[in-house]
């Protein structure tokens, strides 16, 4: 039964974990349809990447989304064919799965929404000078990116972090969840990446502590892509307004933050923890209770 802080992040990381059986299950479902897409489309390579390739991903695995980069041969490229490469691939989701009722396009990929998680099927070409080429259909243009660069950057600052660089993202993440969810998770990880860059951690509660602080600033400017292609990451925060509260979802969250580790420090574990519960959600335990979450 947690009854100190170090043990009860441990088991808020703990509550954040997938299980192994849910693991084998992704691992054989984008298995299944990076080869349905290869049996309709002339695929040059595929390859699973996003937060589960990053390590990121948060349990439950129902609201989790696995991103799937399918790299087709040029042949179907077309400069403002950006809609119809995606209704390409939604028709062979389609055929390949009669009995889903989502499967829909969205923005960049195809979303097949599965009884027990979301799967994001991305379209791309390779990109001369590096990289790839995906549609945007909302912004009607074909945005630069490399998610391959992405899952090496984190995994070099990760162990840059003697491996507390996960731990800080996944709570992190999950305080944006808990808190309705204002901010991308992409930006977010960039967000706190940056943050951190340089930055001893020496534990998980100075470490939130740390990120809600500087992120009240950090929020204000523009966030670039750490692979160098794409402009700010954070352009969706397009107005003053969604600025304006994301900046005070992280003020409230410090302030949160530093109180729980003063109860803490007072020897206030009871009070601290249930501080810590207002930060994170249910995932984080309650004093002296020993259940699994998800």
């Amino acid at each position: 039964m947690p009854t100190t802080i170090p043990i009860a992040f441990s088991k808020l990381l703990d509550n954040l974990q997938i299980t192994d059986l849910q693991d084998a299950t992704v691992t054989i479902r984008q298995q299944n349809i990076r080869d349905a897409v290869a049996k309709e489309l002339t695929v040059l390579t595929s390859f699973v990447t996003g937060s589960y390739r990053r390590n990121t991903l948060l349990a439950p695995l129902a609201k989790a989304d696995i991103d799937i980069f399918v790299i087709l041969d040029p042949k179907y490229y077309a400069t403002d064919g950006y809609a119809n490469l995606i209704d390409r691939v939604k028709r062979v989701m389609k055929a390949t799965y009669p009995n889903t009722p989502e499967i829909s396009r969205n923005g960049q990929a195809v979303t097949v929404s599965f009884t027990d998680f979301r799967v994001d099927v991305v379209p791309a070409f390779h990109r001369q000078g590096g990289g790839y080429l995906i549609p945007d259909c909302v912004m009607k243009r074909w945005i630069s990116t490399d998610p391959t660069r992405h899952v090496a950057i984190w995994n070099d600052a990760n162990i840059a972090h003697r491996a507390q660089l996960v731990p800080v993202l996944k709570m992190i993440k999950q305080w944006n969840r808990a808190h309705s969810a204002l901010l991308r998770s992409f930006h977010l990880e960039t967000l706190v990446v940056q943050i951190l860059t340089n930055v001893n951690i020496s534990d998980m509660p100075s470490a939130a502590r740390y990120v809600f602080d500087k992120a009240r600033e950090a929020t204000r400017y523009v966030v670039s892509d750490p692979a160098g292609y794409s402009g700010d990451i954070a352009a969706y925060l397009d107005t003053t307004e969604k600025i304006s509260e994301v900046v005070k979802r992280f003020e409230t969250a410090y302030t949160q933050a530093a109180e729980a580790e003063r109860l803490a420090a007072s020897n206030q574990i009871q009070q601290a923890f249930a501080k810590w519960r207002t930060v994170f959600g249910d995932p984080f335990p309650a004093y002296g209770v020993a259940t699994r979450f998800f």
